[in-house]
This record gives structure tokens, sequence and C-alpha cells, in this order.
């Protein structure tokens, strides 16, 4: 701040300067002036400059500290008050400009509060067209059209359901009920929403659960699991998934296992960033890049580690790290 100071009251200091080595100049070249006695006054005058330099620093830098260490744009109540002109200009704008972003905040919260309950109750409204649409599939006596429609059918439902928890996340900590869930059950219901599409694709299930309960929230662990057997069925064909529950150092996990076509090792740590797909299979148009970012983010307040093994034609392996229970003193404090 001392260094700030200097350079902004430069011009001062250097004219200060330059009138004592003026009065100096002039007693140097008149014989009338006694050098001593002047050199002695500006030997004086430099001494109460350094006093006032000093002070005035303390008093003036205030102010500046003060808002150099302002960390809230909203609120300026903590910032010291002052009387002196040029300051209180300062005060007076930053008042009016952090009054005017609260407004702005608060109109944007409205309208995205607003256009999140317009989006979650079209998506209500499609999801129950839908139902119509799946009874109406169902009467179907073609079999191999049955089975095409009903699999596109799961996809549009899929997508529907993964937009609808995307607006619900930033609002999951006030959506959680921790309880002890049947992995077995939750599992089950999972695959049997997907049956159709893995008819079509000749993929079936392997169920090993050493472990049959965990405690978390259904409903986000439904959606995980979604996420994760979508996945693994979309990328394989006519193999097996392999679900296993065990546990490892105290801890209770949860792998699911594929033997589709694996992931590129250099895509690896991006397949949980937003939007991102592949850099191999750009043949991909229907990936969105969205579910494992998702899952990523829900697995984040549930205290849930994800992590991911894969080789290149041999497979991926997603794994499911629960907490211990002491951990969710943390998560029903949310």
């Amino acid at each position: 701040m001392i260094k700030k100071y200097i350079i902004e009251r430069r011009s001062w200091i250097l004219l200060f300067i330059f009138l004592l080595g003026f009065i100096l100049f002039i007693a140097f070249i008149d014989p009338m002036i006694p050098f001593t006695s002047i050199a002695y006054i500006v030997f004086l005058s430099l001494i109460i400059f350094l006093f006032f330099f000093i002070i005035r620093y303390h008093k003036e830098t205030k102010y500046y500290k003060n808002i150099e260490a302002w960390d809230d744009i909203y609120d300026i109540s903590h910032i010291e008050h002052v009387d002196r002109p040029f300051e209180k200009i300062i005060q007076q704008c930053m008042t009016k400009q952090a009054a005017q972003y609260k407004a702005d905040l608060a109109n944007y919260r409205t309208n995205l509060e607003q256009e999140k309950d317009e989006l979650l109750s079209w998506i209500h409204e499609v999801k129950t067209q839908l139902t119509t649409m799946h009874l109406m599939i169902e009467r179907l006596n073609d079999e191999a059209l049955k089975s095409q429609l009903m699999t596109e059918w799961l996809r549009i439902d899929l997508l529907l359901d993964q937009q609808l928890h995307q607006k619900r996340i930033p609002f999951i900590e006030n959506d959680l009920h921790i309880e002890k869930i049947e992995l077995q059950s939750l599992i089950h219901h999972e695959i049997k929403a997907l049956k159709s599409w893995c008819f079509q694709k000749g993929i079936g299930f392997d169920l090993s659960l050493e472990v049959t309960d965990v405690l978390t929230d259904k409903k986000w662990l439904g959606f995980i699991i979604r996420q994760l057997l979508t996945n693994a069925i979309k990328y394989s064909e006519n193999s097996d998934i392999l679900i296993n529950s065990y546990i490892k150092d105290g801890q209770t996990k949860l792998e699911i296992k594929d033997f589709g076509r694996g992931i590129n090792p250099k895509d690896l740590p991006r397949i949980f960033d937003k939007g991102f797909t592949s850099t191999t299979k750009h043949r991909d148009q229907a990936a969105t890049g969205m579910g494992l970012y998702l899952v990523k983010k829900i697995t984040q307040p549930l205290l849930i580690q994800i992590d991911v093994q894969s080789k290149i034609k041999e497979g991926t392996t997603f794994v499911l790290t629960f907490p211990k229970k002491n951990e969710f003193v943390h998560i029903t404090s949310m």
C-alpha cells in the first residue's frame, strides 16, 4: 500500500522537493542570503514533511485498505463511512452500484426460478403424454415394430428424465432424504425400465450383491444407476453387464461393469466434464455429454465417490463408493 500511496502522491512529493531544492539553489547563488540558515530551514521542513506524510498515509489509506479487503460486492456496510469529498463520491457510487447489483440479482433469480418451474411443468406434461404413448405401443401386435418404438420411446423418456434432474440439482440439498435402501429392488426397477433397449441389443445382467442395503437418497441413487446403466447399454452389444456390491476398507462399493467398446485413455480425465462426448467416436450424434456430468454433480452432496476404469474394446467399470455411517452427519445436517 505504501508504494501505491507514493505513486499516487508523487506529483506533490516532487513539487515539494523541487521547491526545497529551488530555495537551496537561490541561497547558494545569492551571497546576501545565509546558506547555512536556509539549509537548516530546509532540513526542518523535510522532517516536518515526513511526519506529515506518515500521518496522512495512515489517515488516507485506511479507507482504501477497507475497499481492498472488500470481498462482497453486494454489502458495503462494513466499509468505513467518510466525510472527505472525493472519498464520499466514491462511496456514493459504490452504494448505488451495490443496490443495482442486488436488484439485478433478485430479478435474475426470479426469472431463473420461473423458467425452472415452467420447464419442470412442461416436462411433467410431456411425460404424461409419453405414458399415453407407452400404453398405445403396448397394444401393437407387430412385435418388431413394437420393440423399435419402445426403444425410441425409452430414449425420449430418459432424455426428459435427465433434463428434469438437471434442473433439480441446484436445489438438491433441499431434496435429500437419507434412508436405508434395498439395492436389489432398486437395481431391478432400473433394469426393468430399460428392458426393451436391452432386448434389442442383446444385453443381459449378472447381479452379485454381497451388500444388500445402503444408506443414501433413493431417488438420486436411482438416477445415478440409471445413467450408468444407460451408458453401459449404449456402448455394448450382445454381452452381459455385471453389477456387484461388496465391502472394502469398511465402505460399501457398487460396481457396474460392461464389456463394450471402452473409453480412450486420453478421454478418461474428461468424461465427467459438461458436454464432453468423445474424441474418437464423432458419429455418436445422440450423445449429449450430460449424463456422467450430472452423475458427478449428484455424487458430491451424497458424499459418494465415483471411479472409473476402462480399456479400449474390453469394457468399462464404474465403482460407486458410499460414505461411512458417521459421515452421514454432514449430509443429514444440510
